[in-house]
């Protein structure tokens, strides 16, 4: 009975996996052996972007870079330091259609010889500068992006000369490869004109990506299915870039990077109260709105989740009863939702007031629960709501930014800041709590 072929699957972004049929007595080419190396890199990068996901492994950092004369140095020491130095890894000098923004050669020597004197005095005179640390990232097609010893941007250089007005932009990198090494044919095919020297080997490198327009965003909900659309991996973003002056550290904003991963979870951003904090009486009850119907507990999300999984139950204050007298009695504060209204589908916070007539007194500890498990994002997966250390960040509701406890560590578990809740594993229970003291 014949083999019946099995219909090809719809929908599934993957290349025919076709290998070599080895027998005895048979020919082979330089293409059925670039055909045998590509069915091998195909599966590996399907394997990576199936089962892995894509996104920065490590490192990959951007740091602002000093002059390197001193009499240049603006004179903040808080900033990091790195070396301008030529970068050693290689790229690629023309542009490409897939991603906005212009790349950076980062071999260097072809444009340094041919740049003119007045270029080299318009290059010196723009001090903007960062500098990609080492690391390894992995890109939506499944390519690793291996940075080995760093490099560094000047960010009007790489910048595309149409988007020079904007003072906002964003750094990337991208996979690219090049062939290396000349070699000399030893036979000629009878088939075809054969060049005198051809590369014998293909050096995979990156290419330093600089754009002035906001990059789109990724929304897919998965990674396995389908390829992704834009194939820089974007590590940060530069706000306030004067092309005159250094980049400051306050100006790098690393939270644009996506971490390694088939998604990235939803987790919370900032709240309006400062964990562990004491607050009076008349403070705690602005805070939580008691007799203001525009105030109340304040919680961002860092992507949008669904407003018909805030229902009641899901957010929950405790009061713990302090005092010098009978202690440790608990009730619960009812409350409810004030925004969003519910017209929206999605949103990116909510704000939950108290709605009963109780008072806290002097001793009280007031905890905040949010059950981040039974809120759903765009994807349908759970917020990750665990509180790290309570260093979910504080938002100033004046100006929408977010301020971090200064003292103990620095910088979350990935290295990367601001804090966020979550652990990578979705779900779990925000938890928070401040105390009532009498002024």
């Amino acid at each position: 009975m014949p083999e019946t072929e099995a219909e090809t699957t719809r929908g599934f972004d993957a290349p025919p996996l076709r290998r070599l049929r080895y027998f005895h007595g048979q020919m082979l080419s330089a293409r059925d052996f670039q055909r045998e190396q590509d069915y091998f890199r195909e599966k590996l990068k399907l394997r990576m972007r199936g089962l892995l996901g894509y996104g920065v492994v490590c490192g990959l950092l951007v740091e602002p870079v000093r002059p390197a004369h001193p009499c240049d140095d603006p004179g903040d020491t808080g900033e990091p330091t790195a070396a301008i130095e030529p970068a050693s890894e290689p790229g690629a000098s023309e542009s490409e259609q897939d991603a906005p923004g212009s790349e950076q050669d980062l071999t260097g020597s072809e444009q340094d010889g041919a740049e003119s004197e007045q270029d080299a005095a318009e290059h010196g005179r723009h001090r903007a500068r960062v500098r990609i640390t080492p690391g390894l990232g992995v890109d939506c097609d499944g390519n690793e992006v291996v940075v080995r010893d760093g490099c560094v941007v000047d960010l009007w250089r790489a910048l595309p000369p149409h988007e020079r007005d904007t003072d906002t932009v964003w750094v990337g990198i991208q996979y690219r490869e090049r062939p290396v090494e000349p070699t000399r044919a030893v036979y000629n095919d009878g088939c075809a004109d054969t060049p005198d020297c051809e590369f014998g080997y293909t050096e995979e490198c990156y290419a330093v990506r600089v754009t002035g327009c906001e990059p789109p965003e990724d929304r897919r909900c998965d990674t396995c299915c389908s390829r992704g659309e834009h194939r820089v991996l974007w590590l940060a973003r530069i706000d306030d870039v004067d092309w005159h002056q250094p980049v400051r550290a306050r100006q790098v904003h690393l939270n644009v990077r996506r971490p390694f991963g088939r998604h990235v979870p939803t987790v919370i951003t900032g709240v309006n109260w400062r964990h562990g904090h004491t607050y009076s009486v008349d403070e705690a009850k602005a805070l939580l709105g008691t007799h203001d119907e525009d105030g109340g507990l304040v919680v961002r999300f860092s992507n949008d989740v669904r407003v018909d999984t805030l229902r009641p139950g899901v957010v929950e204050i405790q009061v713990i009863e302090g005092g010098a007298g009978r202690n440790a009695s608990t009730w619960y504060m009812g409350g409810e939702f004030t925004e969003p209204d519910g017209e929206d589908e999605y949103t990116r916070g909510f704000r939950y007031r108290q709605t009963t007539r109780e008072v806290l007194q002097d001793g009280d500890r007031v905890l905040v629960s949010v059950r981040a498990a039974f809120i759903l994002d765009r994807c349908c997966r759970p917020v990750d709501g665990t509180n790290v250390g309570g260093r979910v960040p504080t938002i100033d509701c004046e100006d929408g930014e977010e301020t971090a406890a200064a003292h103990g560590c620095g910088r979350p578990p990935s290295g990367v800041g601001p804090w966020t809740s979550g652990t990578g594993a979705s779900g779990d229970v925000f938890e928070s709590w401040f105390f009532v003291k009498e002024c």
